[in-house]
């Protein structure tokens, strides 16, 4: 207080005006602090690697306490991501849109009829009422559906910094005159990723000119695409997201709508929970692609969040996770193929033969990533997550936004090493996901011999056929019968 009454008069008020001016900004970042963490597959990559907001280039805090020993060089990586930031779908928008006509007329209509009653007093206490439909009214609707799921100008940079930062991490696997294979979902936004991915790797890499060649392989990146079974028994049957459903008539899900028609002043028969979950998405959207607070974050609370959360982690359960087998073993055409080309590096290794596929890079969506975690075993939870077990859920396992925010990576790292005891120790493997080392099941460490998760995985290597686990059953059985 002294230091500013001790200034120029002018300085001080500058000072106190720009105080002013800062506090709502900052009330406004400190709402969406506490919702970001619950935006499931709308969440930035920040959220899992905060140190990345300080530096976008940092390896991170586990990155010397995940160093092999200095024996052991990087042969083979393959690297499995998903697309980065993106506009909402033509869908999302639709309903947005929606939404904000309703409050509009709302406020519109609340104006007519205090204007009618001639008395100022009435207008104003409505909006005192309600301030979150002035401010919603207020916001701009700068959505359009030709938008429809592109790739956000912050999704080329969250791939060029990612592609910075593994060129970092695997210097000799990024070095000159390396190979880099290219893949991609023929989405619009994982093509746009993959250019974004080469273009931050620069031009070091031999792909015989700078021009991207990146191949389209829906095959392998929307395998969910190409499984009949999948799609007729759990993508287009309603009757599979029952838990889903149930959860959107539960008296968690209720509180929540309650609490939002109030704030909007609306009946609460005029709100659904998919209504609810467009806008508490765009608040996640606002932040993610604009980094900035969205007025439709104050209608939530941050237990309000931690519900919604729950929500989408329900349909990414039930839809691309632990829900119903199928959903993981349409995976297996994409498990085989990583472990057909490791076999393949090590084979040339052991005959001191270049390595023809050094750098392997993938690009598709959550829900290629989300099934191959399931199908391996990661993120499992004792109990499945229902619609009446949200309470004992808290510290579940499975959080999409933990495992498959924007941007998110599975990485497959295979080392040579020397100076080793046996000769199983000589290939060894590192999972990372999302930058991070995990922990294999089968040994409870960061790292393991190749053939030890071979052994691990052999019944998978050896057992889970695509056409077989994919061909639709030939019964008279009901979809549910089969899942």
């Amino acid at each position: 207080g002294g230091a500013v009454a001790a200034m120029a008069p002018s300085r001080a008020a500058a000072v106190l005006c720009r105080s002013f001016l800062l506090l709502p900004m900052l009330l406004l970042a400190l709402a969406s602090a506490g919702l970001s963490g619950y935006f499931g597959t709308k969440s930035r990559y920040e959220e899992v690697n905060p140190h990345l907001v300080r530096d976008p280039l940092s390896l991170g805090p586990s990155a010397a306490s995940s160093r092999l020993p200095a024996a052991c060089t990087p042969l083979q990586l393959r690297a499995l991501l998903r697309h980065g930031t993106r506009y909402p779908t033509a869908g999302q928008i639709r309903r947005l849109g929606d939404l904000h006509s309703r409050l509009l007329r709302r406020r519109a209509g609340a104006a007519a009829s205090s204007s009618s009653s001639s008395s100022s007093s009435s207008s104003s206490s409505a909006e005192a009422a309600c301030p979150a439909v002035a401010d919603l009214a207020a916001w701009q609707m700068w959505y359009e559906e030709s938008l429809d799921g592109r790739l956000a100008p912050q999704g080329r940079r969250d791939m060029e910094l990612l592609a910075r930062r593994l060129a970092a991490r695997f210097p000799a696997l990024f070095a000159a005159r390396r190979r880099l294979q290219l893949a991609s979902s023929s989405k619009h936004r994982c093509l746009q990723s993959g250019a974004a991915f080469r273009k931050g790797l620069g031009p070091s890499l031999s792909l015989g000119t700078d021009e991207v060649e990146i191949e389209v392989n829906d095959s392998l990146m929307r395998f969910f695409d190409h499984c009949a079974k999948f799609v007729a028994l759990v993508e287009e049957n309603d009757a599979a997201m029952c838990q889903v459903d149930a959860f959107k008539e539960g008296p968690e899900m209720r509180k929540v709508l309650e609490k939002v028609a109030s704030a909007l002043c609306l009946p609460v028969e005029e709100l659904n929970a998919d209504l609810v979950q467009v806008a508490f998405l765009t608040c996640s959207y606002e932040l993610a692609i604009k980094n900035v607070t969205s007025p439709w974050c104050s209608l939530f609370s941050e237990e309000d969040a931690k519900v919604l959360e729950y929500l989408n982690d329900l349909k990414q359960y039930w839809k691309r996770g632990y829900g119903y087998d199928i959903n993981s073993r349409s995976s297996c055409i994409l498990f085989q193929d990583i472990f057909q080309h490791l076999d393949k590096a090590v084979e040339e290794s052991k005959s001191s033969k270049p390595i023809s596929s050094p750098l392997i890079v993938q690009v598709g969506h959550a829900e290629t990533l989300q099934p191959l975690l399931a199908l391996m075993g990661f993120f499992k939870d004792a109990e499945p997550l229902r619609a009446n077990n949200y309470a004992r859920q808290a510290q579940r396992k499975f959080r999409s936004g933990r495992i498959v925010p924007y941007a998110a990576n599975l990485l497959f790292v295979l080392y040579h090493c020397e100076q080793v005891k046996t000769s199983a120790q000589e290939y060894q493997v590192q999972l990372l996901l999302n930058e991070r080392p995990m922990v294999f099941h089968h040994s409870n460490q960061t790292i393991s011999t190749y053939a030890a998760l071979k052994e691990h995985y052999k019944d998978l290597l050896e057992n889970c056929r695509f056409r077989e686990e994919c061909e639709l059953p030939r019964t008279n059985g009901t979809a549910g019968d089969e899942l």
